[in-house]
C-alpha cells in the first residue's frame, strides 16, 4: 500500500485549504493532523501554492498532501517538483490523470457523470471525487454505485459537511473533501483544528453506523 492508501483508509477525509499561504500552512496542518485528519490539498488558486506544497514537506511521515484546482498535466509536474504526492481536480481530464499516475502519485479527479467517472478510471483514476456534490445528491451517487467498479472510492466535495456525511456514506461514498467547514482565510490555527475534530468525529461515526 502506498503512503495515500495508508492514509485514506485511517482517515477518508481531504482537507481542502483555499486560499492558504505558505507562512501558515503548517501550523494549519499540525492542527489538521492533531484532529485526525492526514490528507491535505492547497489548491493552486491560493497564493503562491507550491511553496505551501513544498513548506508542507515539514509533515512529511505523517500526512499525506498534494495540489487541488490541477487542470494541466504540465502543473502536475510542478506539483511533484514541489514535493507533493495528492493530484486533486475539479474536473476529468485523461491527460491529467495519466501524468499523475506515471509520476506515481495519486490521482483525485473530479466527475458528476458515469461516463466522466469511466473515463477517469480507464485513465488510472482509483478514487474519483464527485464535484460539486451538493448538486448532485445522495441519490445521485446511489445510482452510479450499481455501475462502478466496487474497488473504486467516491470521494463527495462540494456542499458536503459534516451534517450529511452519514447520508452520504449510506449511499456509497468512501471518503470526504471539505473546504470551507475546515478552513477558511483569516482563521487561525486553533480554529481549524477544533472544526477538523468535529468533522473527524462524524466521518467515524458515519463509517460506524454503515
Amino acid at each position: 500500500m502506498s503512503a495515500f492508501d495508508d492514509a485514506f483508509a485511517e482517515t477518508p477525509l481531504v482537507a481542502i485549504l483555499r486560499g492558504v499561504r505558505p507562512d501558515e500552512v503548517v501550523a494549519v496542518a499540525e492542527a489538521l493532523h492533531a484532529a485526525g485528519v492526514r490528507l491535505v490539498e492547497a489548491p493552486l488558486n491560493s497564493p503562491r501554492p507550491l511553496e505551501s506544497i513544498a513548506a508542507l514537506g515539514a509533515l512529511r511521515g505523517r500526512m499525506v498532501w498534494g495540489a487541488g484546482t490541477v487542470l494541466e498535466a504540465a502543473q502536475v509536474d510542478a506539483v511533484a517538483e514541489a514535493g507533493g504526492t495528492m493530484i486533486v481536480s475539479p474536473n476529468t481530464d485523461p491527460a491529467v490523470i495519466r501524468r499523475t499516475v506515471e509520476l506515481g502519485l495519486e490521482p483525485l479527479p473530479g466527475f458528476a457523470t458515469a461516463t466522466e467517472a469511466f473515463a477517469a478510471i480507464a485513465a488510472g483514476a482509483r478514487r474519483l471525487k464527485l464535484f460539486p456534490a451538493a448538486s448532485y445528491g445522495p441519490e445521485h451517487l446511489k445510482a452510479l454505485t450499481a455501475v462502478l467498479p466496487p474497488e473504486v472510492a467516491v470521494i463527495p466535495v462540494g456542499g458536503v459537511g459534516p451534517g450529511q456525511m452519514a447520508a452520504w456514506w449510506a449511499a456509497g461514498a468512501r471518503g470526504f473533501g471539505l473546504g470551507s467547514d475546515l478552513y477558511r482565510p483569516g482563521m487561525t490555527a486553533e480554529d481549524v483544528g477544533r472544526r477538523a475534530a468535529a468533522a473527524v468525529q462524524a466521518l467515524r461515526a458515519a463509517r460506524e453506523a454503515w
